[in-house]
């Protein structure tokens, strides 16, 4: 059963006439999110230090990053790190509308977060945002000393569509022809990531209407970012694909019950462990898409990102 603080949420937009982001144009769906965000996330926690950077050099992301550090630097310490890529259907999202879940989880986690603001569709289709997520977590390792990270000591997550491009990220290192990026990373944090474009698993029709994510609202994201129905099967859109899911980091998948990737996240997850990858699975099973962000008005939202840091602190911190 939808848990009563969801189901709550749910109704209020309905009485306020909040409009789905599929009836709006892009630059008002990108507004509608980042006004959204004051009214469900809590307050953002005060890291140590955090800075806006615009990397730059041949091998540099053609994007910003944003840098959050949990403690002060001292001396010469590194600390472990999180490649953080935000959701949003890879049409909507920012750093800013992820701000708060990366501080929380660079705090509980004890861990720096390096947000990573990918070019968006449809002004940029697939693959430019795996493209850019490549090479920022390519730089992140390369710049670690400047950061004041540990290079061996790396992570890749993400929500949504962020999930999404952590898992394709994770892939393309490894069937890169260089591992030293590869041999780094350490774990997969993968939050009710959308794992398979063709968008046929059960739960697209089970949760696919009432529940604020849509099969239109999907259906509107996937033609923006998608540039036709023949890159569907590409494994970079779609990891669940991809032939060989062996010999990746460990992953915890998070998935929600009411909605409509839940059932690709756990065919992920299911796949990974298959593979002979160390892979946990969690069902938040009264929750709907998206609700990790929503910690102010979802009490549950709490509990998801305590989970994440908790796995996330054992798999960077261990040995």
């Amino acid at each position: 059963m939808l848990h009563p603080q969801a189901q709550a949420l749910l109704q209020l937009m309905i009485d306020r006439g909040v409009p789905p982001m599929h009836t709006m144009a892009v630059p008002d769906a990108r507004s509608s999110y980042r006004d959204r965000k004051p009214l469900t996330q809590p307050q953002p926690p005060e890291v140590a230090e955090w800075v806006d950077l615009e990397p730059d050099g041949p091998l540099a992301p053609p994007v910003r990053v944003r840098v959050m550090r949990p403690t002060p630097t001292e001396g010469h310490e590194k600390r472990p790190a999180l490649v953080f890529f935000h959701g949003g259907g890879w049409v909507i999202g920012d750093l800013d509308t992820h701000d708060t879940l990366c501080r929380e989880l660079a705090l509980q986690a004890g861990v720096v977060v390096v947000s990573v603001d990918y070019r968006l569709a449809p002004e940029h289709r697939f693959p430019a945002a795996v493209d850019d997520c490549v090479v920022a977590t390519r730089w992140v390792h390369s710049q670690a000393d400047a950061l004041g990270i540990d290079a061996h000591r790396l992570a890749v997550g993400g929500d949504s569509a962020g999930g999404n491009l952590a898992a394709v990220v994770a892939l393309s290192l490894r069937d890169a022809s260089t591992t030293d990026v590869f041999d780094s990373l350490r774990y997969q944090l993968l939050i009710y990531p959308a794992t398979d474009m063709r968008r046929v698993a059960p739960s697209h029709t089970h949760n696919g209407q009432g529940y604020l994510l849509t099969r239109e609202m999907l259906a509107w994201y996937h033609r923006h970012y998608m540039g036709g129905p023949e890159q569907d099967t590409d494994w970079r859109a779609s990891p669940l694909l991809h032939p060989n899911l062996g010999g990746l980091p460990p992953a915890l998948v998070l998935t929600a019950g009411y909605d409509p990737l839940r059932d690709e996240g756990l065919q992920y997850a299911q796949a990974l462990a298959q593979a002979g990858v160390a892979c946990s699975h969690v069902c938040f099973e009264r929750q709907i898409h998206g609700f990790i962000l929503m910690g102010r008005v979802l009490e549950e939202a709490h509990t998801a990102v305590a989970l994440c840091a908790a796995e996330l602190r054992r798999a960077l911190h261990a040995g």
